[in-house]
């Protein structure tokens, strides 16, 4: 698939791809520690060996280059190996979100002409009903990770009758990578395609990171997220070693983190707010990090500062999509003055700001952040229409990518968000933020966590409502705390009314779910 439009370039050009750098990695330390999962350990040199035989394997399953290989599985070892072993055969990998419902997973393998599926035990109940009818899965090609069954082959029975040589498939920097799927709610998912080319202008962050073949990384999001796997490739270019969390728990994080002394990690906010709640966390040895990372949702300023006083090491906040464009970095242990920002413009990244027009807005005004770059995805596969849309050229007619997001630059380079351009109030003809609603629900001592969205008024179109969850041993009610939040805004900003919650929905890499808020707010207004 060709671009619909000319990336940015970087000013140095990748030397290799992500397939050359991993394979060098295993050369240069053969016995290090390559991943490590629960009580498993794999080294570089075994896990080479791996990689050869997944890249084999596929290939002798008759997967050609280009190719699209699925893999709906647990975090686990097999997962790296079956990734990376993809990339070395020549074919693409399309890791799948378990959090999708088993419709939208078919129309996922489906809409991306997958000719393999990998399943772990963990996910057989949500492929059960589409497995048996997939159109491009040929003979062999439904692949068990753990788990017995005649209709799958065993994925050591498969492993096991191919070589562990290098296949040594020829990587040219316009194939096809990943293509990573978007959570739809309705339709076909927009598949998200990044090539070797975009893949390998990423690895110019290894050594800001200061990755290395010591570096330990703590993962401990999905991996079929790009929140997980931007922090897995450098990791695994450097010849550093991943370690893999499962499933995420606050108080066995810290203690992984002392126990494997890991270097580095990459979390999202809610994670980093568990953390810090626990109230053991002083007690942990957490002097071998060096640089934790964060993403996927705005890390709160007050949490930064947090962050800062008690977790040793650097912290780093990425803002940007998967689709690419327009990354912002705040290295908010450099810049402590800053932590209300997400960063500036990443090297390489040129950010404009538009109104609802397409035109630029004046520094300072709040407008869509469209971002262009080197690291910028092909297109959404197959869908050159959805492409376009995502599009807007400046006068010099260079191409960007429209986020969908709101914000703005201040003064000093910094860029600073207000909401999704579809999650804005509009109430009485004016534009509310519900980030800023949210920020004054926060500052109140007995908010533990607020979202905000906009919902219908009769008097005003829409009207802002919010969802709060209190702390524990919080004794002040609703009304209390909604006016304490109204008067620390203006007039025209005020929420309606709040609603008191166990937890809000989230994704599992973090996000707010605010549909699911508004089905919520639909179901207990309608009773």
């Amino acid at each position: 698939m060709r671009p619909l439009f000319a990336p940015a370039a970087p000013e140095t050009l990748p030397k290799h791809t992500v397939v050359e750098l991993i394979r060098r990695s295993a050369l240069v330390a053969p016995n290090g520690e390559a991943v490590i999962c629960g009580e498993r350990r794999i080294n570089w040199q075994e896990f080479d060996l791996r990689i050869n035989k997944v890249a084999n394997a596929l290939i002798a399953t008759g997967i050609n280059k280009g190719d699209r290989v699925a893999i709906l599985a647990s975090t686990s070892i097999e997962y790296v190996e079956i990734f990376m072993g993809t990339l070395r055969a020549g074919a693409c990998i399309v890791p799948l979100s378990s959090m999708a419902s088993a419709e939208a997973l078919q129309k996922m393998i489906e809409d991306c002409g997958a000719k393999i599926l990998f399943l772990s035990q963990s996910m057989r109940e949500l492929a059960e009903g589409f497995s048996k009818n997939l159109p491009n899965i040929g003979p062999n090609g439904l692949i068990a990770l753990d788990f017995e069954d005649s209709d799958w082959a065993n994925y050591e029975d498969w492993l096991s009758v191919v070589s562990d040589e290098d296949p040594n498939v020829e990587i040219d920097y316009d194939d096809l990578f990943n293509i990573i799927y978007s959570s739809g709610t309705t339709g076909v998912p927009k598949g998200i395609l990044h090539d070797h080319m975009m893949r390998a202008n990423q690895m110019a962050r290894v050594q800001e990171h200061g990755y290395n073949n010591e570096t330990r990384t703590l993962l401990s999001t999905p991996l079929y997220s790009n929140t997980t796997i931007v922090a897995l490739l450098p990791t695994l270019v450097a010849g550093g070693t991943v370690v893999l969390m499962s499933k995420f728990n606050a108080t066995k994080y810290l203690e992984l983190v002392e126990k494997e002394r890991c270097s580095h990690t990459m979390l999202v906010p809610v994670q980093y707010k568990r953390i810090m709640d626990v109230p053991e966390f002083d007690s942990f040895d957490l002097s071998s990090m060096e640089m934790k990372l964060s993403t996927s949702a705005p890390l709160r300023a007050a949490l930064k500062e947090d962050v800062l006083k008690r977790f040793p090491g650097g912290l780093t906040e990425y803002y940007g999509l998967t689709e690419g464009g327009g990354t912002t970095v705040l290295m908010a242990h450099l810049h402590p003055d800053k932590l209300g920002s997400v960063g500036q413009p990443a090297p390489d990244v040129e950010l404009k700001f538009i109104d609802d027009e397409g035109n630029e807005v004046a520094k300072g005004k709040m407008g869509e952040i469209c971002g262009r770059s080197p690291a910028m995805m092909s297109g959404y596969f197959g869908r050159d229409d959805l492409t376009e849309e995502t599009l807007w050229q400046d006068g010099e007619g260079k191409t960007f990518f429209r986020s969908g997001d709101l914000g703005y630059m201040d003064e000093d380079g910094f860029v600073h968000l207000g909401d999704r351009k579809k999650d804005m109030i509009i109430s009485g003809g004016l534009n509310i933020y519900a980030n800023d609603l949210e920020l004054a629900l926060l500052q109140d001592d007995d908010v533990e966590d607020a979202a905000v969205i906009g919902v219908p008024s009769e008097d005003w179109g829409e009207t802002p409502f919010g969802f709060i969850v209190v702390r524990n041993g919080a004794t002040r009610g609703k009304s209390d705390i909604l006016q304490t939040a109204n008067s620390r805004l203006g007039k025209s900003q005020r929420l309606s009314d709040v609603k008191i919650v166990q937890s809000l929905p989230r994704s599992q890499i973090g996000k707010i779910l605010k549909r699911e808020l508004r089905t919520s707010y639909e179901n207990f207004t309608s009773k």
